[in-house]
C-alpha cells in the first residue's frame, strides 16, 4: 500500500502538504472506533452519522494547525467528541421526539434475541439520561476501553474530574439498570397503588 508504515502523524503532515489521499487513509484507519463513540454517545445512527461528518470537516480544515502534542488519534476522539456534546447540548435546547433505530433502508438486525435488543434498548436509553460529560466518559472508559489517561486528553480534562465523572454516572446507571441485575425484585416491590390499599386496608 501506499501509505503503509506511515504514521498518522506523518500523513497528517502529508495531508498538510497537500497530499490528497493522506487524509482519507487516517479516517479509514479510525473510523470504526470513531463511529462506535460517535454512536454510543448519541445513541442514535443519524445523528452520530451527522456529528461524525461534522467532526471530520473540522479535523480536515484544522489538520494544518495539528502540532503533535497529543497522539492523532486521541485528536480525531477529541474533536469528534466535541460534535456529539455541541449535538446533545443543540437537541436538549431544542427537544424533539427520538427518532427510530432503524430506517427504511436499514432492516433491524434480527440475529439478536429480543430480550438482548431490549436490554441493549433499555440500556441506551440509561445512558441517554446521563449528564453528556458523564456519558462520554463512560463511553471512553467503560465502553471503549480507554484508560483515564486517555480519557482525560480526549475530554481535555484532568484525570481526577474523569474519575468523579465516571464514578457518578455509574451509580446513576446503577440504580436505572438495577432491576436488569435481579428482575425478581423490581417484580416484588408492590406498586405505590399497591401499598396505599395495603395501608386502607383494616
Amino acid at each position: 500500500m501506499r501509505y503503509e508504515g506511515q504514521s498518522d502523524a506523518a500523513l497528517i503532515a502529508a495531508h498538510a502538504a497537500g497530499d490528497p489521499q493522506a487524509f482519507g487513509e487516517v479516517f479509514r484507519r479510525h473510523r470504526d472506533r470513531l463511529w462506535a463513540v460517535a454512536l454510543r454517545t448519541l445513541g442514535d445512527r443519524e445523528e452520530a452519522a451527522d456529528a461524525l461528518q461534522d467532526a471530520l470537516v473540522s479535523a480536515y480544515r484544522a489538520a494544518a494547525g495539528y502540532r503533535g502534542d497529543a497522539a492523532v488519534t486521541t485528536w480525531l476522539h477529541r474533536i469528534v467528541v466535541n460534535a456529539c456534546l455541541d449535538r446533545i447540548r443543540r437537541r436538549q435546547a431544542r427537544p424533539t421526539a427520538p427518532l427510530p433505530e432503524s430506517g427504511p433502508h436499514e432492516p433491524a438486525d434480527t440475529r439478536d434475541p429480543i430480550g438482548d435488543r431490549e436490554t441493549a434498548l433499555t440500556v441506551r436509553a440509561a445512558l441517554a439520561e446521563l449528564h453528556p460529560d458523564q456519558r462520554a466518559a463512560l463511553v471512553l472508559i467503560d465502553i471503549e476501553g480507554q484508560s483515564v489517561a486517555e480519557a482525560a486528553a480526549v475530554l481535555g480534562v484532568a484525570e481526577g474530574t474523569i474519575k468523579s465523572r465516571c464514578a457518578r454516572g455509574r451509580a446513576r446507571l446503577a440504580v436505572s439498570l438495577g432491576h436488569l441485575r435481579n428482575p425478581d425484585a423490581a417484580a416484588r416491590v408492590p406498586s405505590s397503588e399497591h401499598a396505599e390499599r395495603r395501608k386502607e386496608a383494616p
